[in-house]
């Protein structure tokens, strides 16, 4: 018998058939990479991965696939100076691996390792396709993620639930979200957005949600799919008679209904959920549920009783299943969880690198962290998908290795990855992925010295310098500094006299000196030429020039407002000019990598349809996410404008350039008017009816009044004209933008 399987899987490997999970990932690295690896799966209760050498082979030994991936990707980096990121999933591997001198072996506690937040879903993947998701699950594997959250295609669980309840094809459409707004629409916040959807949609999330939780089985992954948290469409009361709290509006947006735990039909349509759910995509050994987001305390509410209906319910569906719930602002509500049994709930702390809740000092510090429940350390690093260097390296690291010492950590379960948008800032992701594998507490200067070698393959002391400074400056964020995601591009605002935060709900606030990513941008041109065609150097070459840009951009704008105030006209029009060449250039620089490009964005978006008609719905999505988000209510009343954007190709120069051309036309045509007397006002004109009043204010400083919404709704509603494809050489355009900022200043 062990002849037959020997012949089995040499036959295997003759027509290129890889015999195991890990196998088949490694030939998508690099064809033919399989043979120059031996795998082998260790039965152990310990969390580990082992690397030795096996004749001209590494030996890779774990104790499960995941595992074994990590050890793969910690060879690459640490050994062979390889380094597979967002921006490059496949590499070619020389034809005999470095060898290891010694064998190296790493051991964790932390044995679960999450991943995504809701919004990654919308921010980041709506209209990924399998050979996209494809690269994700490879990249999570090798980054030691066992516990994705996996809403892919619920649309379609709820849409069947809500037909069986009564509601017709037309009213589901009109509560169920356009495919860019999923994230809110399964949170409980709005309805409807972005919709109705076709049918085709749902058959296409369907097939997809299948997929990929066959190949994060296959890998041996626990995929989180989407619980029942009681919602429903708003109108629930009406249309069937149950006991439901209004969920009032969320940003302008009529939010859904949440269905009381003492409705004498609760048990009922939760079981139907989940009925609806396990048909499609199986059982689940955790799922999420967040009940209650971003809603503030309700009396009329029993939390108490609510948290134990939900949980009796998932349980209904899974008995060995453990209900995840986000650690985010009131949740979870204390008497909604102290009586919940312990192992039945897992939270995420979802922003651990900066207002962690689990016990240590934070803005949302929680006395008692969570009690007897188990936890994950979580680190969101990115709001909104925004485009922008930013970390917490001294922060994350001292969070982290505080939760080795503090009781208050004593149910820490392991770590996970939460951000509202994936994709940037990769460094950020390699630190916090190899935390739980690396038992002493390390500096970031140790780790970047590292990092830089496996990045790119290279040592070289301007590189080095480079990324000591960053480390230094923008990816320190201090204690303190409670700002979400990225340093905002003061190309992406919505022009005023006073533009600083991008983002109505910013937090920003300036912790580095510009000149530091000035003078890393600098570092990394001088010796770009050398390193040409290196992917990675490629592409942060081209991020980090960009964030120099920009931050010099916030410069320029300053100067070009203090001329305006000024009253300097001619210098005034110089410096608005100068500062709209800066965002051209930034445009172009950014069209020389595709990730950079609008394109790939909606692209994607219209290659998701099937029809015409389908692919102007998911462009639509498309560019209004980005931009307005909502309608002209939602967009300025409810403040949603810009909280997703992107410093991006073709973005830059239709949708923000325009913005700023009309607005310093504007500003320039004010000063005009403003150095000649009112003739009007003297000449009995219809100003000269106007009170004295009102003649004084008019007299008061002031910008230009200008109705962004008319300005960028067209935008909205085109179709077409952006593609995924660079243009340009991305060394010789970030070399030209450094010339330009190092000479022009």
């Amino acid at each position: 018998m062990k002849q037959i399987l020997t012949v089995f899987l040499f036959l295997f490997s003759l027509m290129g058939v890889a015999a195991n999970p890990i196998d088949n990932m490694l030939e998508r690295i690099d064809k033919g990479a399989s043979r120059k690896f031996k795998t082998t799966l260790v039965k152990s209760d310990k969390d580990f991965f082992e690397l030795s050498q096996d004749g001209n082979r590494i030996a890779v030994k774990a104790n499960t696939w995941v595992n074994m991936a990590t050890g793969i990707n910690w060879y690459l980096k640490h050994h062979a100076r390889i380094h597979i990121s967002w921006n490059g999933m496949s590499h070619p591997l020389p034809a005999v691996l470095p060898r290891l001198d010694k064998t190296v072996r790493h051991e964790t506690d932390l044995k679960l390792r999450y991943d995504f937040n809701y919004c990654t879903f919308s921010y980041s993947m709506p209209f990924w396709d399998w050979e996209r998701w494809e690269k994700e699950i490879d990249w999570m594997a090798l980054h030691g993620i066992n516990m994705p959250l996996a809403i892919v295609g619920m649309e379609s669980a709820w849409r069947n639930m809500l037909l069986k309840l009564g509601y017709t094809d037309k009213e589901v459409g009109e509560f169920i979200s356009g495919p860019a707004f999923f994230a809110w629409w399964a949170m409980n916040n709005l309805e409807g957005w972005g919709g109705p959807l076709p049918q085709s949609w749902y058959a296409r999330q369907e097939r997809l949600q299948k997929q990929i939780l066959a190949r994060m089985k296959e890998l041996g992954m626990k995929p989180v799919l989407p619980g029942y948290c009681g919602m429903m469409p708003h109108d629930a009361k009406e249309k069937l008679g149950l006991d439901v709290t209004d969920g009032g509006t969320w940003n302008g947006y009529v939010r859904p209904s949440n269905l009381s735990a003492t409705d004498s039909r609760f048990d009922e349509i939760a079981d139907l959920y989940y009925k609806e759910l396990t048909a499609l995509y199986g059982k689940a050994d955790y799922y999420s549920l967040d009940p209650f987001h971003e809603s503030k305390d309700d009396s009329s509410v029993d939390y108490a009783a609510a948290g134990k209906k939900l949980m009796d319910a998932m349980k209904r569906a899974n008995p060995k299943s453990v209900w995840v719930i986000q650690g985010w602002t009131e949740n979870p509500r204390p008497e909604m969880i102290e009586s919940l049994p312990e192992g039945d709930l897992l939270i995420l702390d979802l922003f651990s690198e900066c207002r962690p809740m689990w016990g240590i000092p934070s803005v949302w510090k929680r006395e008692e962290g969570y009690g007897k429940h188990q936890w994950l350390f979580c680190m969101l690093e990115n709001f909104g998908a925004n485009v922008g260097l930013h970390g917490r390296m001294d922060q994350l690291i001292d969070n982290f290795y505080q939760t080795k010492r503090n009781p208050l950590a004593k149910n820490l379960k392991g770590f996970g990855f939460t951000m509202e948008g994936s994709g940037n800032n990769p460094v950020m992701f390699e630190l916090m992925s190899e935390l739980p594998w690396r038992n002493d507490k390390f500096t970031k200067e140790e780790w970047i010295k590292e990092y830089v070698k496996a990045r790119y393959g290279i040592d070289d002391p301007a590189v080095t310098e480079a990324w000591n400074v960053l480390s230094n400056s923008i990816y320190n964020c201090p204690a303190g500094n409670n700002q979400q995601g990225p340093h905002e591009s003061i190309y992406c605002g919505r022009p005023s006299l006073n533009n600083f935060q991008v983002k109505s709900w910013s937090k920003m606030r300036n912790y580095y000196d510009p000149e530091s990513t000035l003078k890393a941008a600098t570092l990394m041109a001088s010796v770009a030429d050398k390193y040409k065609g290196n992917n990675n150097f490629e592409y942060d070459l081209v991020d980090i020039t960009r964030q120099a840009l920009a931050d010099q951009g916030r410069r320029q704008y300053l100067a070009t407002i203090a001329d305006y105030n000024s009253f300097s006209r001619e210098s005034f029009r110089k410096n608005a000019d100068k500062f709209l060449e800066m965002l051209l250039l930034q445009d172009r620089l950014l069209g020389t990598r595709s990730e950079f490009r609008l394109g790939s964005w909606t692209e994607a978006a219209r290659n998701a349809g099937s029809t015409p008609e389908e692919k102007d719905l998911y462009e639509w999505n498309a560019r209004v996410q980005i931009t307005t988000w909502g309608n002209r209510i939602c967009a300025d009343d409810g403040g949603l404008r810009d909280y997703a954007n992107k410093e991006w190709n073709g973005l830059l120069r239709d949708f923000y350039y325009p913005r700023w051309a009309t607005y310093f036309n504007a500003l320039a045509d004010q000063m005009e008017k403003n150095s000649r007397p009112d003739a009007d006002a003297l000449g009995g004109g219809p100003n000269s009816n106007k009170t004295a009043t009102e003649l004084f204010a008019m007299a008061l400083p002031s910008g230009p009044v200008i109705d962004w919404y008319a300005l960028e709704e067209p935008w909205t509603l085109k179709k077409g004209g952006y593609s995924s494809t660079p243009e340009g050489d991305p060394v010789a355009t970030a070399i030209e933008v450094m010339d330009y900022l190092n000479n022009n200043r």
